[in-house]
């Protein structure tokens, strides 16, 4: 199979190169495309990759009737219908670290500059004039700093910072505080507080709802009147009108502005004409290492999730535990496929729909609870829901939009060394049922996705859910096996295993049959026509 991808927006030759180069990739790399055209051709394509200039819109992901993932070589992704790419199964994925060193100098560059009044000495110079009297400046040194997000940006600021002998205190809510001592960062236990006892504020967040307008009049003018407000973050953090009036009034001693509510800027915008506001044209990242960077991060992550299936780098999608993602492949598949098995089974012996679904697992997992969470989802929906993109990104919204209740529970860690023990309880009405496995820590392929069906209701068994998994239940008596190994035999099916179990003899037992290639509904019929078969449920198992 070969993937077509789409390369737009000048992306750097590195990236390109690598993902050129990996098998089963084709690239098409154009220039940045008008949007009537992309619209056109988007469809022919299984992977975009651009910058910021192609807007990729709810408009354009659903035309994108082949897209599984998104690539925004640079950190924001305000150019893209996320929740549209979401409810249609696509990846997003962007690159938030390449450009992270770029922008820390920028800061430092431009408030420098701002505090020793470089850009006008640099025009007095070439004006012929000697101002060196009219130019002098101010020093870092012994000034506090108050960053507002102390993300990877955000800390990198604290760091030089640090070097420059200023006094560093953030505000962020989502941090915690053993991440503040190693940066040796004091934390603000609110905005105010920061604001309060700031020379110089720097953000460093993403845009949202919650940030969007976040320093506004109000918060500047709790700033000192020689205080410097710089925004490299995204347009619309800092309120632009709100800047300006305070610079022009007095009230604050200076500001940096490399991002914009609405770019490029226009010709006659207010803040041209603002006084001691030092203008960049969203230069952060603009270096050629930052560059560089930012597309082979990209690239590299849209071929793993074309190629592999490695979602990690996804910023739509659950993926647990940071670098976890492949060690916990055979965990992931063994709880979408467990989901599978309860579903069918609850189905086929009380006709009930799924209403809830409960992940048990130990604390080894439990950092991963979503991504579980959402694999137990993906593997009741397989086999009930139409839709040619239904995976692990959009699963859990799928789900939750037809009322399936989905939740988690850390149990007891009673895990073996280099395996994990989980269960799947599925509820639907009164009925209910667990199916519980054993997946390996470490595995290298195969159908079986390295995990085990150890408990099918009140039964234990011990089998691989490989391609196709036969549930049958039936009386225990002699021969049965024997006649359904024959009914299997005649048919042409390979059982691959087949696990008896029983709860008491002569009663109810049940058969787990793991069987190669697909079983039609005439061999259900006939399976079904054996005195001692109550009931038989077939899982044909699809991805992992």
């Amino acid at each position: 199979m070969t993937f077509r991808v789409l390369v737009t927006d000048e992306i750097d030759p590195e990236g390109v190169a690598l993902l050129a180069a990996a098998p089963g990739i084709a690239v098409e790399e154009v220039p940045t495309l008008p949007k009537d055209e992309l619209l056109r051709r988007i469809g022919e394509y299984d992977a975009i990759i651009g910058r910021s200039a192609t807007h990729v819109s709810d408009e354009l992901l659903r035309a994108a009737t082949h897209l599984k993932v998104v690539g925004r070589a640079g950190v924001g992704i305000d150019n893209i219908a996320v929740d549209t790419a979401t409810e249609l199964g696509i990846a997003v994925i962007n690159a938030p670290a390449g450009n992270t060193i770029a922008v820390a100098e920028l800061f430092f560059g431009t408030v420098i500059g701002l505090l020793r009044h470089l850009p006008r000495a640099y025009e007095s110079m070439h004006a012929g004039t000697w101002d060196r009297s009219t130019l002098l400046g101010t020093e870092l040194n012994g000034r506090t700093l108050g960053i507002v997000g102390l993300g990877r940006i955000g800390s990198e600021v604290s760091a030089r910072a640090r070097a420059f002998g200023m006094k560093v205190v953030a505000y962020d809510p989502y941090i915690s505080e053993s991440r503040f001592q190693a940066l040796h960062v004091r934390r603000a236990e609110s905005l105010d507080d920061l604001l309060d006892e700031t020379d110089i504020l720097t953000v460093h967040t993403p845009l949202t709802e919650d940030t969007r307008g976040m320093i506004g009049q109000r918060e500047l003018n709790r700033l000192s009147p020689d205080a410097i407000v710089v925004n490299m973050a995204r347009g619309g953090i800092v309120g632009e009108d709100a800047l300006a009036e305070a610079l022009n009034s007095g009230c604050l001693a200076g500001g940096a502005i490399d991002v914009f509510v609405k770019e490029p800027l226009a010709p006659d915008h207010p803040l041209r004409s603002t006084r001691n506001l030092f203008l960049t044209p969203h230069i952060g990242a603009s270096t050629a290492e930052a560059q560089r960077n930012v597309a082979v991060d990209a690239c590299a992550a849209v071929r793993d999730a074309l190629v592999l299936g490695e979602l990690s780098r996804s910023i739509n999608v659950a993926t647990g535990e940071p670098g976890r993602w492949t060690e916990l492949s055979p965990v992931r598949t063994l709880v979408r496929r467990a989901a599978a098995i309860g579903r069918a089974v609850l189905a086929s012996q009380s006709g009930t729909a799924v209403g809830r679904i409960e992940v048990r697992g130990g604390p080894s997992v439990a950092g991963s609870r979503d991504a579980l969470v959402t694999s137990a989802a993906l593997g009741a929906l397989d086999a009930v829901v139409e839709h040619d993109r239904l995976n692990m990104i959009n699963a859990r919204t799928m789900a939750e939009e037809r009322g399936i209740e989905l939740s988690f529970t850390e149990t007891s860690d009673n895990e073996r060394p280099g395996a994990y023990a989980l269960e799947v309880r599925l509820t639907g009405g009164m009925k209910g049922i667990t199916v519980g496995g054993v997946a390996q820590g470490t595995y290298n392929g195969g159908t079986d996705g390295g995990c085990r069906i150890t408990r099918i209701g009140e039964f234990m068994v011990d089998v691989c859910p490989r391609e196709t998994l036969l549930i049958l239940t039936n009386r225990d008596v002699p021969g049965v096996i024997g006649r359904v190994g024959t009914v299997l035999g005649d048919a042409g099916v390979n059982i691959a295993e087949y696990h008896q179990a029983r709860l008491a003899q002569g009663g109810e037992a049940l058969a787990a049959v793991s069987v190669d290639g697909a079983l039609g509904s005439d061999l259900k019929r006939q399976l079904l026509a054996l005195n001692e078969v109550s009931s038989a449920t077939v899982i044909t198992f699809r991805g992992s």
